[in-house]
């Protein structure tokens, strides 16, 4: 991720301060779970599937897990049917209440965060890495999210939310090729459920003309989508935002941290490595699409952003 889109996420993973002066760093949630999970999507064989989120399931005795700052977002679904106390410390604030079947958190990443469960858990936890979730929103949904990304959601009853997770989980529980398509189409319609409900889009100026919005990457978005295997220039796209060439070229950086050739040009690799997955498909017939005037320089391009050719790239994945 380039150095200007990344400031939000930077400022979330700087060093902090505890109340002992001690500086620390933000952590996986994983890193202090007190017990191991039953299923967790990063043991699955086929990573292509796990691209999006980490998913865990755990049955786990009353316990706690010490107050911390994590680098990812993390979201728990409870699956426990029998109701049990639960004590969450939140930025040095303390929630004590009832957890009950079909109840969600969601904890923002940068959220300094602790738990006390008082009774047996039955829990399936999403972590979503912040980079991760930008890139899906913006590529597959068109939205321009907030720094923050996700509303702090301390507790709500959502039953479709933990029905996905469900089947998350069942397909984590029989690791075979189709449940790893399972997984990967799940996933990110659960991603999108979140992202819709409780994603946080970036506030519009009322001054359209002035700022890049929502609503002109969209239409940007649409257009480089549809132009994908021909040539695209800053001029095309400054029209389809209404804007002048240099005006659009200023304010496209400062909101998305690349320059719209080096978006076109990401957009374009990612595009090629989604089509890669159908390993039937030549290497020259992806360039074509993808707007490349020959496989070569597709290879070249590809090999830039990536660090490796995209038949290196194939083989690997593949394996």
């Amino acid at each position: 991720m380039n150095s200007s889109r990344s400031v939000s996420f930077q400022a979330i993973c700087q060093p902090l301060t505890d109340h002992h002066g001690i500086t620390t760093l933000p952590l996986k949630y994983a890193d202090i779970y007190p017990s191991a999970p039953l299923l967790n999507s990063d043991a699955m064989e086929r990573q292509s599937a796990a691209g999006l989120m980490s998913v865990r399931y755990f049955q786990a005795a009353p316990d706690r897990m010490p107050e911390e700052v994590f680098e990812e977002h993390h979201v728990l679904l409870n699956l426990q049917t029998e109701e049990h106390r639960v004590q969450n410390w939140r930025d040095g604030k303390l929630r004590d209440f009832i957890f009950r079947k079909d109840e969600v958190i969601v904890t923002p990443a940068g959220v300094r965060s602790g738990w006390q469960w008082h009774g047996p858990s039955d829990v399936i936890v999403i972590t979503l890495d912040p980079a991760k979730v930008e890139r899906f929103a913006q590529a597959e949904l068109g939205m321009l999210l907030d720094p923050q990304q996700f509303k702090d959601l301390p507790q709500f009853s959502d039953a479709d939310l933990c029905a996905a997770g469900v089947i998350l989980r069942d397909a984590l529980a029989s690791d075979d090729m189709s449940s790893a398509v399972m997984f990967e189409a799940m996933s990110r319609v659960l991603l999108v459920k979140m992202l819709q409900k409780f994603g946080k889009r970036r506030v519009e100026d009322v001054e359209l003309s002035a700022r890049f919005t929502s609503k002109h990457y969209q239409r940007v978005l649409t257009y480089v989508q549809g132009h994908l295997d021909q040539t695209i220039t800053v001029d095309q796209l400054a029209a389809e935002a209404g804007m002048s060439p240099s005006h659009f070229a200023r304010v496209f950086k400062e909101t998305l941290g690349s320059t719209p050739m080096q978006y076109v040009m990401a957009y374009r690799i990612e595009q090629g490595m989604k089509m890669m997955e159908n390993e039937q498909r030549p290497l020259g017939d992806i360039a074509l699409a993808c707007g490349f005037s020959d496989q070569a320089h597709f290879t070249r391009s590809f090999k830039q952003v990536v660090g490796m050719t995209p038949r290196a790239y194939r083989a690997s994945h593949s394996a």
